[in-house]
């Protein structure tokens, strides 16, 4: 049963961030005709992958899920957070934390940041 995702406004305000530098990237190559896609590029599709992987399958393999607990959950004082690799063994490897909520099929977006 793949879920339906809220975005807080700081994911959302990130993908729009990645989003937007990849569409320039993509111009600018398109432009200068060079066929190679760009750094901008390879990481908006790792995250969009990323969110169609965790929407249809939490537990896919590949996102490495885990618990995490430097985050509060938003919506539940003893519900858990969880972290998914958007990327791996990568320097500032950028991460997708997540929880389940507020409504049974949904889940919450908190935030895709780069890895500390």
């Amino acid at each position: 049963m793949p879920f339906r995702a809220r975005w807080t406004d700081e994911a959302t305000t990130t993908f729009e961030e990645l989003q937007a530098a990849a569409l320039a990237s993509a111009k600018k190559r398109a432009k200068d005709k060079k066929a190679k896609a760009s750094k901008a590029e390879g990481l908006f599709k790792q995250v969009e992958k990323c969110v169609r992987l965790l929407l249809e399958n939490p537990r896919q393999p590949g996102l490495q899920t885990h618990e995490f607990h430097s985050i509060e959950h938003p919506y539940e004082k003893d519900g858990k957070v969880f972290e998914a690799y958007v990327q791996n063994r990568t320097p500032g490897a950028y991460r997708l934390f997540w929880c389940y909520g507020p409504d049974k099929g949904e889940m919450t977006i908190l935030a895709i940041t780069p890895h500390p």
